[in-house]
């Protein structure tokens, strides 16, 4: 990225309106699951060729995701989820927006130019050193909007396509649609930690 100052990066992020970055319509949604889907059935090691980002994107996009979504002992990784995929088959989509790729393309070439090096070349230490710079906008410098503002998005886009993924329904333990043949009501130690209990719902006033 050496053509690309941080002035240009700033203004491609700030021409990117806030409200329509990460907006997804059902259908270009139930598209995007329909992919994951579909790469899932094909394994973990079926080659894949990204149609939106560039192959230095790809492989920043790869590495930023598991620093969001790690592996660990519950579940995989983002990578591991195919999220990578998931964001290029949207981004690649004719409905997404030019706001939102804008944004996307921004945004990686800002990270970049953040570190000493590219972000992928850094080491360990300085992309976290350079992530906490704006992963927290309440303790972020004003100087570093641009970055949190990205940041935060991407974030919300990692962790948008890793809970539509079967791995991430069960890294969340989630049981819908499983048959109940008594209702219990909501656990106790989950009324305990939101601080209320049946009583209380029950003492609501009635019109």
């Amino acid at each position: 990225m050496s053509d690309v100052s941080r002035r240009d990066v700033v203004k491609w992020l700030a021409s990117a309106p806030v409200a329509g970055a990460l907006s997804l319509g059902r259908a270009q949604r139930d598209r995007a699951i329909a992919h994951l889907r579909a790469l899932e059935s094909l394994g973990a090691d079926s080659p894949y060729s990204p149609r939106f980002f560039s192959p230095a994107e790809w492989r920043t996009v790869r590495m930023l995701v598991d620093y969001i979504i790690p592996r660990d002992e519950r579940s995989g990784s983002a990578t591991d989820a195919k999220v990578p995929e998931f964001m290029d088959f949207i981004l690649a989509d004719p409905d997404t927006s030019d706001a939102m790729r804008t944004e996307m393309r921004g945004g990686l070439a800002w990270l970049d130019l953040a570190c000493a090096a590219t972000f992928v070349d850094c080491s360990d230490a300085q992309r976290r050193a350079v992530l906490d710079l704006i992963a927290w906008p309440k303790k972020a410098a004003p100087e570093m909007s641009a970055g949190v503002a990205f940041f935060n998005r991407f974030r919300d886009f990692t962790a948008s396509g890793f809970w539509s993924t079967e791995m991430g329904w069960k890294d969340l333990r989630y049981l819908g649609n499983v048959p109940v043949a008594k209702w219990e009501g909501c656990p106790p130690a989950a009324l305990e930690k939101l601080g209320v209990n049946y009583g209380m719902m029950d003492a609501r006033p009635t019109k």
